[in-house]
């Protein structure tokens, strides 16, 4: 459980000064930062307000109750509504938007809880709906290896003025005795942070198996399948930290980019185990290289750069193939995600999440969208994806509505390590046979064409032997016929 928690006192000065200038009752907004168990603490980075929703209300309004003029004085109405007061927070609007940011976090930088800027009064009468908006927030944003079932809650309180941390624990029944007050203090934290940086190169070959039930397997089933087997193969990854392999879980005191290299161990060709199965109609091959970023607190032992290493490595999977998903549910029609399927106008009709595999009868490629990075506090980096038609343009949208913050006009600033897309492709049964096949075939071939040879050489002999053994019978029998002759 976490039971102290520094802020970045740089950027959270930052968000009070502009809470303060804003003639808002109350906001609210996300915690970015990062938990660690092991230590107990947590580590706040920053605080992102959330916008306004698309009927252009605040996710967070202050609810007055009711006044009755005539029984009460100025003085007394004032006093009651700032004491029975309720905040009224837009609960799905703030989890999607928890959603979306997640998505442009790395590794060891992450949607830790919710801020809001209310009353004291208000606060108190609102604890329930703060601690279902907190559980809505993390179920939004987890992820397959977060096994954290807490997460703050930070109030600011403008009357009067000071900070205050709550842990918030995720249970299936939110009561009064979720939130738990932690110690909370200003520091520095980002300046701390140490840079791990990992170039990632994976091919999965996923198998597409034979419909069995009445739901049909998508595309999007397949990869969502495959990513979830994938992690139990990280786990059990070795990690190569500028060349030395990590054996003793210290402190890393070096400054300055460390390299980061995965050593996975040895996997079976799904090729061949796909073939082996028989209600396996074909193989999804997804391949390609993905850059992965990490920061680590100095307080942090190094095994947890890795393990944050390769929990980006899933969220970034996983948050392509939910942006393909998200840009097809808002347009029904055609989508420009890179689809195309060989003589067949089905990919232009439905999106991907659509395909059913097992019912195509021709190959499907696919290419998902790439990662770039975007500066953001103190030499650390946030992320975006674009699809292959979008430009830097639409980072920079991304950037102002998800993060309040602008994107750099110049675009060398933005890293764009990933040279291609990483790519999806659907093959049948057969074209994953035949290449196994065509190497016994020729071999048969050859070894038919060698016994022909041998075969056809008999051939060109027997006539030879044939004549020689008649020729032999024959004369025998002359010379018998003649013995026979000179005797009568």
């Amino acid at each position: 459980m976490v039971k102290a928690v520094v802020g970045e006192e740089s950027q959270l000065q930052l968000a009070e000064d502009r809470l303060s200038r804003s003639s808002e009752p109350a906001q609210v907004g996300l915690v970015i930062g990062k938990l660690n168990s092991a230590l107990d603490r947590g580590f706040v980075f920053d605080l992102v307000p959330t916008p306004q929703n698309d009927a252009g209300q605040p996710a967070c309004s202050v609810l007055e109750p009711a006044k009755d003029n005539k029984k009460k004085g100025s003085k007394s109405k004032s006093q009651t509504s700032d004491s029975s007061s309720n905040l009224v927070i837009d609960k799905d609007w703030v989890a999607e938007h928890a959603r979306q940011v997640s998505r442009m976090m790395v590794g060891g930088i992450k949607v830790v809880g919710i801020y809001v800027w209310a009353s004291e009064s208000a606060f108190k009468n609102s604890t329930m709906v703060l601690c279902q908006t907190v559980k809505g927030v993390a179920e939004a944003a987890s992820t397959l290896e977060d096994d954290l079932d807490e997460r703050l809650l930070i109030h600011i309180c403008y009357s009067p003025r000071r900070w205050t941390c709550r842990n918030c624990t995720l249970s299936s029944n939110i009561t009064s005795s979720s939130l738990r007050p932690c110690d909370f203090k200003m520091g520095r934290v980002l300046t701390s942070l140490q840079t791990f940086k990992c170039l990632y190169n994976f091919d999965l070959r996923l198998p597409i198996y034979q419909e069995k039930t009445s739901k049909s397997e998508t595309l999007v089933d397949v990869l969502y399948n495959g990513i979830s087997n994938y992690v139990k193969e990280l786990r059990g990854a070795k990690a190569v930290i500028d060349g030395n392999l990590v054996v003793n879980d210290e402190a890393c005191t070096t400054e300055g980019l460390h390299e980061v290299e995965l050593l996975l161990p040895f996997m079976k060709d799904m090729y061949i185990e796909a073939c082996s199965q028989k209600d396996v109609v074909g193989v999804v091959n997804f391949t390609g290289s993905l850059c992965s970023f990490s920061f680590l607190n100095s307080k942090e032992p190094i095994s947890q750069a890795f393990a944050d290493i390769k929990d980006d490595i899933i969220r970034s999977l996983l948050s392509r193939l939910d942006i393909i998903c998200d840009e097809a549910d808002e347009d029904p029609g055609p989508i420009d995600n890179g689809i195309k399927e060989a003589g067949n106008d089905l990919a232009s009709e439905k999106p991907v999440y659509q395909l059913v595999l097992h019912s195509l009868r021709k190959n499907c490629n696919l290419s998902l969208p790439r990662r770039v990075f975007v500066p953001w506090l103190a030499g650390t980096y946030i992320c975006d994806y674009l699809q292959p038609s979008e430009t830097l343009e639409v980072l920079k949208d991304h950037c102002v509505e998800l993060m309040s913050m602008e994107a750099p006009n110049d675009a060398s600033k933005i890293l764009e390590p990933e040279e291609e897309a990483i790519r999806v492709s659907t093959r049948s049964f057969w074209d994953v046979v035949l290449p196994y096949c065509s190497t016994s075939s020729s071999t048969q071939e050859k070894n038919m064409e060698i016994t022909g040879k041998e075969n056809s050489q008999k051939t060109s002999k027997s006539p030879s032997l044939y004549f020689i053994a008649a020729f032999i019978i024959l004369l025998l029998s002359v010379l018998v016929g003649f013995v026979f002759v000179r005797k009568s």
